[in-house]
């Protein structure tokens, strides 16, 4: 990844986006060295120009904002750090520089899940997950879980345990979008027919 630290004076703007939430936390700068150490030690480190000196986000609060993915954009002068922040990221104490809660609908929550499936997938040969295992099975026996789970799911359905009941919802829920995946779909492409037929 080729960041262009030259264009801005030796500063890019490191725009930091919670990974779970899709939240954006904060913005700060980066030179070549800080970007250089958030990459080296997996927690972002920012070029503070009022301290003039490299600083990591939480050195003082312990409030590290832990690196899970960097992303550059089209004029390589501009970087998207997804993290899992360790605690509030403002200095005031709130969760986000803008004075907003850092939390998502749990439906939002489906999208990472499609990511490490994804993952999963693409891993299959060296990944011993559970997920990568039933990729290598193939289409029939992911198709087959999907209809035990539904089973399952109406069988809990007609008891009164819910507990059980959101268990084997889940695991219908889990084992479907292993089958988008393994049929090169998402979510998004059964939500977009489920607005249509909305219209």
């Amino acid at each position: 990844m080729r960041v262009d630290f030259d264009k801005q004076g030796g500063l890019v703007p490191a725009i930091i986006q919670d990974v779970e939430t899709g939240k954006v936390l904060m913005l700060g700068y980066m030179n070549d060295e800080a970007y250089a150490k958030t990459m080296q030690e997996g927690r972002v480190t920012f070029f503070s120009r009022s301290k003039n000196r490299l600083w990591t986000k939480g050195e003082e609060s312990g409030n590290f904002l832990i690196v899970k993915n960097i992303a550059v954009d089209c004029d390589n002068d501009t970087l998207l750090v997804k993290v899992k922040p360790a605690g509030p990221t403002c200095h005031t104490g709130s969760d986000t520089c803008w004075n907003e809660r850092n939390s998502a609908r749990n439906a939002e929550f489906i999208y990472l899940l499609e990511e490490v499936i994804r993952q999963r997938r693409a891993e299959m040969d060296t990944d011993v997950s559970y997920t990568a295992k039933l990729f290598k099975k193939g289409i029939n026996k992911i198709a087959q879980k999907v209809g035990e789970e539904a089973v399952e799911l109406v069988i809990e359905a007609k008891d009164s345990n819910d507990e059980l009941f959101l268990n084997e919802a889940a695991d219908l829920l889990f084992h479907t979008t292993v089958l988008l995946a393994a049929k090169g779909f998402c979510w998004d492409d059964v939500l977009e027919v489920l607005k249509a037929r909305h219209k």
